[in-house]
């Protein structure tokens, strides 16, 4: 065996052990591929054209958005049973304030995500200092504010929305470098988006060579960064000949990229991730876990209250039913974007993929009118199936 033929052997082996010790990156990826293939296919491509990829950032935006705060509520070793009773709640008091008794719509939404924070304080002060589980606290949240939304709407729905409450939710940047299809813009930002993905990552691995951290095999690199490279062209070339950029999608990027930066590049975060993966050493290590698990519940309100004035948005109504059941499926997309159950592991990137994986299971169950009873049953085994994937990797690992 000559000396190429050894390096090629090497480098297999080499890829292959990275893989298995980050399985839950790389199979994450290879799922949400997996399964846009198979949805593609069945719908006679229905799913991946231009209108369609806009109705999956719309229907799942708020779903994303509290996700990135549902993470960090699980890596602290807690949980929220009330966001989707908060969601519902925050929509019912704007539609309150702007339809019914005519305020601006600046004010009543500075007003809705202050609320929003303060029912996140009030919950996260209950956990953080007088010890109550977060599933008893947040429990009683979600029946607390699924009562005072029946009581503000009066059982009916409340509706509709001056347009420039609308465009928070179904509104689209307008194209300010030329008219007409592709969307300019749209292909603009999607190229300069991928160019600095690329950069940041040959960035990254120079930096982690120069301080010799193990990193991913040069081959493996290359083909991940392709693979996002080509999806995201993919995608904004598609949305350049709809309507180009969501405003929700804008949102969603710029929240996904601050709490990327949050959680993995502050003191905050990573103390974040210590409390979760050993609150007594990290209490004894100087952290102040009580205001840490105060913090991230606060947060968690406050996007649960933008989550809702997006999904009132949407659908130009606020009704006493909105918000069912979210809560599952925001829970469902973190575990299944290999959040941990115990806390403490989990990453923003994973809980986003993880509504996606959602998001598009349900939309290309709806195309193939697939009923919602079956619906339900196909998401809890997949979520079973996450949540089976963690439990197995930290046993084969212990």
């Amino acid at each position: 065996m000559d000396r190429t033929e050894t390096t090629a052997q090497a480098d297999r082996i080499g890829i292959g052990a990275y893989i298995a010790r980050h399985i839950r990156e790389y199979g994450l990826l290879f799922a949400l591929i997996a399964i846009m293939a198979f949805f593609q296919i069945v719908t006679g491509g229905v799913l991946l054209r231009p209108v369609n990829i806009t109705n999956l950032f719309l229907q799942n935006s708020y779903i994303i958005i509290m996700a990135l705060g549902m993470l960090l509520v699980i890596v602290a070793g807690h949980i929220d049973l009330s966001v989707g009773s908060v969601m519902g709640f925050i929509g019912a008091l704007a539609a309150v304030m702007i339809v019914t008794h005519g305020l601006p719509v600046w004010l009543a939404m500075a007003i809705c995500i202050v609320t929003g924070m303060a029912i996140g304080a009030v919950q996260g002060y209950f956990v953080a200092y007088w010890k109550i589980p977060s599933f008893i606290v947040t429990l009683a949240g979600m029946l607390v504010f699924r009562g005072l939304s029946l009581w503000l709407l009066s059982g009916q729905s409340v509706g509709p929305f001056p347009q420039e409450f609308q465009a928070l939710s179904t509104g689209f940047v307008p194209d300010l470098l030329g008219v007409g299809r592709p969307n300019a813009l749209a292909m603009a930002v999607g190229v300069t988006a991928t160019a600095l993905i690329l950069l940041l990552g040959l960035r990254g691995r120079a930096r982690n060579a120069r301080f010799g951290i193990d990193d991913e095999p040069f081959g493996l690199f290359l083909a991940r960064n392709a693979i996002v490279a080509a999806a995201l062209l993919f995608v904004t070339w598609k949305l350049a000949w709809f309507r180009g950029l969501p405003n929700v999608l804008v949102s969603m990027v710029v929240l996904t990229v601050v709490y990327v930066f949050l959680t993995e590049r502050t003191t905050l975060g990573r103390r974040i991730y210590a409390v979760g993966g050993n609150a007594k050493a990290a209490k004894l290590s100087g952290i102040r876990t009580e205001r840490l698990t105060f913090l991230t519940f606060v947060n968690m309100g406050l996007l649960a209250a933008l989550a809702g004035l997006i999904f009132a948005a949407r659908l130009n109504t606020a009704t006493p039913r909105a918000g069912f059941a979210v809560e599952l499926d925001v829970i469902a997309a973190v575990f299944i974007g290999g959040a941990s159950m115990s806390g403490g592991v989990g990453r923003i990137v994973g809980a986003v993929v993880g509504a996606f994986i959602m998001g598009v299971m349900n939309n290309g169950m709806s195309i193939m009118g697939i009923g919602i009873d079956y619906q339900q049953v196909i998401k809890g085994l997949v979520l079973l199936a996450a949540v089976f994937f963690d439990v197995y990797n930290k046993n084969r690992e212990a």
